[in-house]
Order: C-alpha cells, then sequence, then structure tokens
C-alpha cells in the first residue's frame, strides 16, 4: 500500500505538570482505546507513553493519505459522542472548540440487489413512513422492536456495559437482565419474531456485522446498537475519523505525556506475577508501574504478556475460541464526483443467511457478497482534490482460520467488486478510479497484529459477551490491563471508548501506588 507519511518520530513531551516522581505508565498501541486511556491515567496523575509500532496514530483508526486523498482506514460511524466528549472534558478542554461533528440524517443506506433501499434514521415517523413502503403490517412491529432495543439499551448497554467483570459468578447477577434482553436468542431470530417482511429482517439485524457478529449467532442483547443509534445519531466528524484520532493524540500530549511511533513491543515484562514494564524490538526496556495493552487480547496474552501461569486464557483456550470475521478493505479515490451516492450505504447481495454462513462456519471467500461503501466526500469536500471522490468498500469475508490466499486472489476480488459497483451505484467506476490501495486479512494480522486476522478479536456471541470476554483487569497478572475491540464490552467506537471508561473504575490512582 502506498501511503504519504501522516506522523513518524518520536511523539513531543509538553512536560506540563509532569514530574519525573509521578509513576510511570504504559499504553501499547494508539488506537482510540489506548489513546482514550492514555487521557484518563495523565488525569489520574500518571506519566504516560504510548507505544505505537506503526509510524502514525491511530491502529485501525489511522489515516491514509494517497495522490491527494485522505482515506480513514477504518471506524467510521461516529455514535455515543458524549463519550468523546467526556475526554475531552477529563482534559479540561471543550470537545466542540476542536472537533466539528456533523449528525447525518438519514444515517445510512440500506441497498438491495434489486436497486430499491431503505433509508435509515433517529427519526420515529421517518422510519415509521420507510418500514409501511416495503410492508405496512410491520409498521406496529417496528415499535415493538424498538421498544424491546430500548430495553436491550438500558440493561446491556448503560449497566452491563458500563461495568468490570471480577469474576464468572458476577455475571450470574445478570442472568435475569439477559433473559429480558433474549440474550439467549440471537440478534436474527429476534428480529425474525418481529419483523414478516424479509428485506426488513435483513435491515434491523445487520447491525452485529458492524461489530464483528454474525447476526444469525450473535447474542440478541446487540440489538440494543439499534437504540443507540436512535439515541445519540450517528455522525462524521469534519476531517475525517482522523480528526478525532489527532484531537486525542493532541490531549495526551497536551497534558505533558508522551506518543512514540515506530515502538514496537515485543514482550511485556512480568516479574513475580505482575506487570513491570515492556521490552521492544530493539532491546529497549522501558519501566512502569502499570501497563494497559491496546492490542488484539489474543495476540497479547499469546505473544506479548506470555506468563505460563495464565490459568483461563491459556494458548488452547484462545486457540478455541470463535473469532470474528475477516475484512477485505478498498480505497479509491476518482476524478469525478458521484453526487447520488450518500456518505453511508450498506449494499446487500441476493443471498443473507447463505452468506454469513460461507464467512462465519465455513469461512470460504464467495464469488458474491454484500458491501460497506464509504463516501466520506459527501459530507466532506476537503478529504479529495476538487471535482473528485474519496471512497472505501468494505466487504466482510472469512479470517484466516479459512485458506484463502490473498496474495493470489486479492486483485481479482478487487476487480469484482468494482465490477459489481460499476453495475450498480458508481456507473463507469474503473475508467475513473486515479488511485487506489487495498487490504486484507493478511495486513490485519501483519499491521495490526489481529490473531486471524480477525477485524474486531473475538466473535460476540454470548459466551463470548460482557464477563465471558477477556477482561480489562487481567485474570493472570496484576497491574496489566486491557482495552479496546477486543475485551469487554466489545467492538465499535462506542465499545472501544467504554472499555477505557470501564478500565478507570478499576485503575489506581496514581497516589495510591506512587
Amino acid at each position: 500500500m502506498r501511503t504519504d507519511d501522516l506522523h513518524s518520530g518520536v511523539g513531543s513531551v509538553a512536560g506540563a505538570g509532569k514530574s519525573v516522581h509521578d509513576p510511570q505508565a504504559i499504553v501499547v498501541g494508539s488506537g482510540f482505546g489506548g489513546l482514550a486511556t492514555a487521557v484518563r491515567l495523565g488525569a489520574k496523575g500518571y506519566r504516560v507513553t504510548v507505544l505505537e509500532r506503526l509510524d502514525r496514530p491511530g491502529g485501525r483508526a489511522r489515516v491514509l493519505k494517497q495522490d491527494g486523498f485522505t482515506f480513514d482506514a477504518g471506524p467510521t460511524i461516529i455514535t455515543g459522542p458524549d463519550l468523546l466528549k467526556e475526554l475531552w472534558e477529563l482534559a479540561g478542554k471543550r470537545f466542540e472548540d476542536h472537533i466539528d461533528l456533523r449528525l447525518l440524517n438519514p444515517f445510512y443506506y440500506v441497498r438491495f440487489e434489486d436497486g430499491s433501499a431503505f433509508r435509515y434514521s433517529g427519526d420515529t415517523e421517518a422510519m415509521r413512513a420507510e418500514v409501511s413502503r416495503f410492508n405496512p403490517r410491520d409498521v406496529t412491529n417496528y415499535d415493538r422492536f424498538m421498544e424491546r432495543c430500548r430495553v436491550a439499551y438500558e440493561r446491556g448497554y448503560i449497566k452491563l456495559g458500563n461495568r468490570s467483570y471480577d469474576s464468572i459468578l458476577e455475571m450470574v447477577r445478570f442472568i435475569p437482565d439477559i433473559f429480558a434482553m433474549r440474550g439467549h436468542r440471537s440478534v436474527y431470530s429476534v428480529v425474525s419474531e418481529m419483523f414478516e417482511d424479509p428485506r426488513l429482517r435483513k435491515v434491523f439485524s445487520l447491525h452485529p456485522l458492524l461489530i464483528g457478529g454474525n447476526p444469525l449467532k450473535t447474542t440478541a442483547v446487540y440489538i440494543l446498537i439499534n437504540y443507540l443509534e436512535k439515541a445519540h445519531g450517528v455522525h462524521f466528524p469534519m476531517g475525517g475519523t482522523g480528526a478525532l484520532i489527532k484531537g486525542l493524540v493532541d490531549l495526551v500530549e497536551g497534558a505533558g505525556n508522551r506518543v512514540r511511533y515506530n515502538a514496537e513491543v515485543s514482550e511485556i515484562c512480568v516479574k513475580d506475577g505482575r506487570a513491570t514494564g515492556v521490552r521492544l524490538a530493539g532491546g529497549e526496556v522501558l519501566s512502569a508501574e502499570l501497563v494497559v495493552s491496546n492490542a488484539d487480547s489474543a495476540w497479547t496474552y499469546k505473544y506479548l504478556a506470555t506468563d505460563k501461569r495464565r490459568a483461563r486464557w491459556t494458548d488452547s483456550k484462545l486457540d478455541r475460541a470463535q473469532y470474528s470475521n475477516g475484512l477485505f478493505l478498498w480505497y479509491f479515490g476518482t476524478d469525478k464526483r458521484y453526487e447520488d451516492v450518500p456518505h453511508h450505504m450498506i449494499m446487500l447481495g441476493d443471498r443473507y443467511r447463505g452468506l454469513l454462513h460461507d464467512i462465519f462456519d465455513r469461512k470460504v471467500l464467495s464469488p458474491d457478497f454484500s458491501l460497506y461503501l464509504h463516501r466520506p466526500t459527501a459530507t466532506d469536500r476537503s478529504l479529495a482534490p476538487d471535482g473528485c471522490d474519496t471512497f472505501y468498500a468494505l466487504v466482510p469475508v472469512p479470517n484466516l482460520d479459512g485458506d484463502t490466499n490473498w496474495a493470489e486472489r486479492a486483485e481479482d476480488f478487487r476487480k469484482s467488486v468494482e465490477q459489481y459497483l460499476s453495475a450498480t451505484v458508481l456507473p463507469n467506476l474503473a475508467q475513473h478510479v486515479v488511485t487506489s490501495s487495498m487490504m486484507t486479512p493478511i495486513d490485519f494480522q501483519s499491521d495490526y497484529l489481529s490473531y486471524k486476522g480477525a477485524g474486531f478479536g473475538m466473535e460476540p456471541i454470548l459466551l463470548q459477551s460482557a464477563g465471558f470476554r477477556p477482561r480489562n483487569k487481567s485474570e493472570h497478572i496484576d497491574r496489566l490491563y486491557l482495552v479496546g475491540a477486543s475485551t469487554h464490552p466489545g467492538a465499535g467506537i462506542p465499545g472501544v471508548l467504554t472499555s477505557a471508561r470501564v478500565l478507570d473504575s478499576v485503575m489506581p490512582h496514581a497516589h495510591a501506588i506512587a
């Protein structure tokens, strides 16, 4: 992938208000979770060093620049803005003074193979009208469904999501809540019970795919996403998601803390069962009173914190766990604007259940696919040269447990995506593409150290959710903490930012260990 450097070298140290006598904390990885945790640690009085193995911040949310086009590499659907605003407040700043966050309306379009589209928004009456266009009898079902989503949101997101779990026994207390949310059933089965129209069943069950889950198996707790979007909206920051990452880096460094790039951690050092710092790939050892890993949790335990006393997340258990799908991403810029294409579009093929089975169970790369098309220049023209458009197409594909040879198949698969888009919403696309690059599950493993090339860590089935996921406070190693998509509560920007908030409740204040 050819990209222009966004950041390189070593992050500056402002030194404001920090003393060499303050306890040191190390954060491994500069994704949303790592940076949010660094802000919170700074507010707790720590000297913080964030270590990023790549040459720019963001992890999966890094920014790629190529031929005058700006691409957000990963997450682009921003909801739960209060979680972001809270971080700016902790740093003594006002979010709105630094970030221009725009509410999208509609949130996104869901396009079917016959060319019809469902305009998905947070407006109740508009949603009722959309449902009625597909099946008038489902309007009442929509109201009932959203009430069920509200219950899942209040119990799953607010109650279960915002707490730490120190033992499986703590989960037992929440069994009544789990059953009240139909958590023992799948998202798709609950949605199918509520809606008659098969197209509406797809519209209201596809949300787990945004966090690496199979709607046919993901616990129905995750219908909460439908209400989360309604309650908080879907937003986009001017300048792209990278503007949020830059803003978080500014908060970290503005508090006198440090972000280092090209700093790969090869080992989390453990002595007498306690994390004592990290060893970098070049041999440098950095000591700390506590360590937070924003790396993939399976990768953390298998390759970074390899303490052999691990009782729960042993290598064999990590290998047996079920992991999210892989992702194929095609980033491309065009020399024309496609004004009829919205900011977010989910394009569903003819197959739904069969395709999900191919991706998650059979782990085979099918010739047909569904995809998410991102056109940020629908909202922010600055992300492309004048008269041009910036896009990426994201296709859920099998993770590396499948046998797809991406070195041989990536370009042919990209051409299939290009042909499909040209035949549907981007006419004559091949003639107008002026810049292009790709990422496959192989790149997720090599660039982001995603175990098995999975895009979102462990799959969010019931027994891999909440307290059943790798915990925020390590079960095995004292003063080692985990944050990000692969720990509790899970993937998606709200989930990742909530994982940093949960950590805040279990990490000691600096003065407690000084």
